[in-house]
């Protein structure tokens, strides 16, 4: 017994030490960071410092490096954290997102960029663009995907009259749990939910609450706050807008698919280098004759790049005319997209590029 009591309080004090000489090395890594914001100038924002592609590749390196017990995905919440930090020191960026706080956006924003950014929530996706394009926020963050519900058209349809490009892209396993004042089942006579969780669920709906009136909101955080207010409604939404709104939960993990996932678009306002892993988005619009849409696809294809997506929105700039979206593995600055692209010539009415960025990590 006196040799355990030993053992752990020789293991403990080897925690301290690592805890301090942790702590020691962020410090240091701030004031390094400091340091950087000296040498690039006095009068700078966090917009200045931020450079995507740098912080891209330092998680990657954290991803080769790590070995366990941690996840890659815990090693790398750790040092964007860290990072997010000592980024914020002077000035934290300015991130909006669909609000109110709650939502799965806001989680998305702190995924990316840390809990040391500023979240601005707004009221919809187009405000979202808005803000960005009026300098208010430094970047936005737009759900653009589900795994089951495919596209969101409205964040789409925004690439259509926005300047906005796109520097990033997070990926986000959504779990959906029902939450309520009670907590109890039985109670609930209506659920509150974004239409696109309501999707993702409606089979656990159809079993569970069979006749139950379900009415659509602008976002699952709107939808808990709704339930605070109605002792017989329900609210689906995450874990966090339940705590956030003081509601109890019913259920949790009632999405339909186990891997249930949104990818989101980090919008701002600059193209930013290559990262070593990159995702590029092009908006397309074709002449309308037989085949055009393949002579823009082929030369993809003949310079080894690989198509990742390709959606089509009508174009708005006449009936019947197609925009069409295009994700591509590879920054627009590499040599086989540049070929591509200029072999494209006259098939293509309309070229623009929305958007270079490193691909999403864990």
């Amino acid at each position: 017994m006196t040799d355990k009591k030993s053992s752990l309080s020789d293991v403990r004090e080897r925690i301290d030490t690592i805890d301090q000489q942790i702590q020691q090395l962020i410090s240091e890594r701030a004031g390094w960071a400091q340091e950087v914001a000296r040498v690039k100038g006095e009068g700078l924002s966090a917009i200045d410092y931020y450079r995507p592609e740098r912080e891209a590749h330092v998680l990657r390196m954290v991803v080769d490096r790590n070995h366990g017990p941690l996840s890659d995905a815990e090693m790398v919440r750790l040092f964007r954290e860290i990072m997010s930090s000592c980024l914020a020191q002077e000035d934290p960026l300015k991130v909006g997102f669909l609000g109110p706080e709650g939502t799965f956006s806001e989680q998305a924003v702190r995924k990316h960029f840390g809990h040391a950014a500023y979240g601005l929530p707004l009221g919809s996706i187009e405000e979202v663009f808005q803000e960005v394009a009026a300098g208010h926020a430094d970047f936005g963050v737009v759900p653009v995907e589900n795994s089951g519900q495919g596209m969101i058209q409205v964040t789409l349809d925004m690439f259509l009259t926005s300047d906005a490009t796109i520097c990033g892209e997070v990926e986000l396993r959504v779990h959906q749990c029902l939450h309520s004042m009670s907590g109890k089942l039985e109670d609930i006579k209506r659920v509150y939910a974004h239409a696109q969780s309501l999707q993702q669920c409606k089979t656990w709906l159809r079993i569970n609450l069979p006749g139950v009136e379900c009415i659509g909101v602008s976002s699952n955080a709107e939808a808990a706050r709704l339930a605070r207010h109605a002792d017989d409604a329900g609210a689906i939404a995450g874990e966090t807008a339940g705590r956030v709104y003081g509601l109890k939960t019913v259920a949790q993990a009632i999405e339909d698919r186990a891997d249930n996932t949104t990818r989101f678009l980090v919008i701002g306002r600059s193209l930013f280098p290559p990262s070593g892993n990159d995702r590029t988005s092009l908006l397309i619009t074709v002449n309308d004759k037989p085949g055009a849409l393949y002579d823009v696809l082929s030369p993809f294809a003949k310079h080894g790049l690989s198509l990742n997506r390709i959606e089509s929105r009508p174009a708005h700039s006449g009936k019947w005319q197609y925009a069409f979206f295009i994700d591509v593995s590879g920054h627009v600055h590499d040599a086989p997209m540049q070929a591509a692209m200029q072999e494209m010539g006259s098939a293509a009415a309309q070229v623009r590029v929305l958007g270079s960025y490193p691909v999403a990590l864990p």
